[in-house]
C-alpha cells in the first residue's frame, strides 16, 4: 500500500479543507448556540457542494455520483470531520446501502439522494436494542401485499431533516445452530407515510445541530414493493453496505483531532508565561509530541484499513473495528490534552475545542461501541487457532 497521495487526491483534500474553513467555519457558532441548522443554510451549502461536483462522492459514478475510490473519500470524511457535523451534513453522503435498491427503487430513492433532491435516514437502535441488533422489537406481520409495522425507534441521526426512511425491522424467526434468531427486513418508508411518526429525540451534548430522531409505528402499512433487498435479508446487508459508516467515524475522529493539535500548537507557541512561550516547556511539548504521535497513528490505521476494504482484503474488518476504536479513543484523549494546554480558556466557547471535547464522547458508542469493536477484534485474532 502507497501511503503517498496522488495529485489527485491532494487536490481533494485541499479543496474540501478550504471549503470547510471558508463556508462551515463561520456557521458553526450560529448552530451551536441554536441547536439545529436551518434548512435555508442547508440547501446553500448543497448548492455550494454541487457546484464543486463534490456532491454524493460516495456512490459510484454509474448512479451518477462522485465515484471517488474508498481511500480517497476517506481523505474527504477526514477533512470534512473538522466542521460541525450538522453542517457537514448538508455536503450530501447518500447512505452506500441504496445501491441495493432494485430498478423502481433507485429511481424513487437512490437518484434523488444523488441528485440532492432528498435526503435519508438510517434507523436501527431501539430503545432496548442497540449492540443487540437481533434483540429488535419493533416488528412487521404480512398483510397480503403489504406490511403492517408496530414498534419504536431511536437515536436516529438527522431523522429531522430526512426525507425518507432506511427502516430495518424484525419480520420472524429462523432457526439456526445457536437457536432461534429474530429475521432482520430493511424497508424503504417515505417520511409523511401513515402511521410513522418522527418525533424530536434527546438532546445530546455531543454534535449540536446533527440531532437525534425517535420513529413511532403505529400500524404503519408499508407496501412489499418498499422492502429495500429480500426478507430477512436486513443483517446481511447492514453488514455489507454498512462498513463504510464505521471507516467515516475514524475519519472524522481524525479530522477534528488534527484541528485541536493545530490550535494547540498555535497556542503554545503564542502564549508568554514565565517570560518564554509555553512550547518550550516539556509539559507542553511532550504533550504536543504524544498528540501527534496519536493522530498519525489513527490517520494511517484509517487510511489502511480504507484500502483493505477498497481491495477486499481479508482483514478488512477487522482493520476497519481497530480504526474506528482507536481513532474514537485517541479523539478523546487529543481534545482532553488540548485543553488542558490552553487553561480555562479551552473550556469556553470562543474557542471550539469546547466542541470537539464533548464531540468526542459519543464517538466511543456509535457505529459499534469499543467494547464491540474489542470483541470483532479478538474474535478474528482467536478463530483460525479455534478460540
Amino acid at each position: 500500500m502507497d501511503f503517498g497521495l496522488s495529485e489527485e487526491q491532494q487536490m481533494i483534500v485541499h479543496t474540501v479543507r478550504e471549503f470547510v474553513e471558508r463556508e462551515l467555519y463561520p456557521l458553526e457558532a450560529e448552530v451551536e448556540r441554536t441547536g439545529h441548522v436551518d434548512r435555508e443554510v442547508g440547501c446553500e451549502i448543497q448548492k455550494k457542494v454541487q457546484k464543486l461536483g463534490f456532491y454524493a462522492p460516495n456512490i459510484p459514478a454509474e448512479y451518477g455520483g462522485g465515484g471517488l475510490d474508498r481511500v480517497t473519500f476517506t481523505l474527504l470524511e477526514r477533512e470534512l470531520g473538522r466542521a460541525n457535523m450538522g453542517l457537514g451534513l448538508f455536503w450530501g453522503r447518500p447512505s452506500e446501502i441504496l445501491i441495493g435498491c432494485n430498478d423502481e427503487q433507485k429511481e424513487r430513492y437512490l437518484y434523488p439522494s444523488v441528485r440532492g433532491e432528498k435526503i435519508d435516514a438510517l434507523a436501527m437502535s431501539e430503545p432496548d436494542s442497540g449492540s443487540d441488533v437481533r434483540s429488535m422489537t419493533c416488528v412487521g406481520r404480512r398483510d397480503g401485499a403489504d406490511w403492517i409495522i408496530n414498534g419504536t425507534k431511536h437515536f436516529i441521526s438527522h431523522a429531522d431533516v430526512a426525507d425518507f426512511m432506511i427502516v430495518f425491522i424484525a419480520t420472524g424467526e429462523e432457526q439456526t445452530k445457536h437457536g432461534p434468531k429474530k429475521r432482520i427486513t430493511g424497508f424503504l418508508i417515505d417520511r409523511d407515510t401513515p402511521g410513522m411518526e418522527v418525533r424530536d429525540g434527546y438532546r445530546s451534548v455531543s454534535h449540536r445541530g446533527y440531532n437525534n430522531s425517535i420513529l413511532v409505528f403505529e400500524n404503519c402499512r408499508v407496501s412489499s414493493a418498499q422492502m429495500l433487498g429480500k426478507e430477512g435479508g436486513g443483517f446481511d446487508e447492514m453488514n455489507t453496505w454498512l462498513r463504510g459508516t464505521r471507516l467515516t467515524v475514524a475519519a472524522t475522529c481524525v479530522g477534528r483531532a488534527r484541528r485541536a493539535i493545530e490550535l494547540s500548537v498555535k497556542h503554545a507557541a503564542e502564549r508568554i508565561q514565565f517570560g518564554q512561550n509555553i512550547g518550550k516547556f516539556q509539559g507542553v511539548s511532550f504533550q504536543l509530541a504524544d498528540m501527534q504521535v496519536e493522530v498519525d497513528a489513527a490517520d494511517y490505521l484509517t487510511l489502511a484499513a480504507a484500502w483493505a476494504l477498497e481491495t477486499n482484503q481479508k482483514n478488512a474488518d477487522r482493520l476497519i473495528s481497530e480504526a474506528k476504536l482507536f481513532a474514537s479513543e485517541m479523539l478523546a484523549r487529543v481534545t482532553d490534552k488540548a485543553i488542558q494546554i490552553f487553561g480555562g480558556m479551552g473550556l469556553m466557547d470562543e474557542l471550539p475545542l469546547e466542541r470537539l471535547w464533548r464531540d468526542a464522547r459519543v464517538e466511543r458508542i456509535w457505529d459499534g461501541t469499543s467494547e464491540i469493536h474489542r470483541m470483532i477484534i479478538s474474535r478474528d485474532m482467536l478463530r483460525p487457532l479455534g478460540g
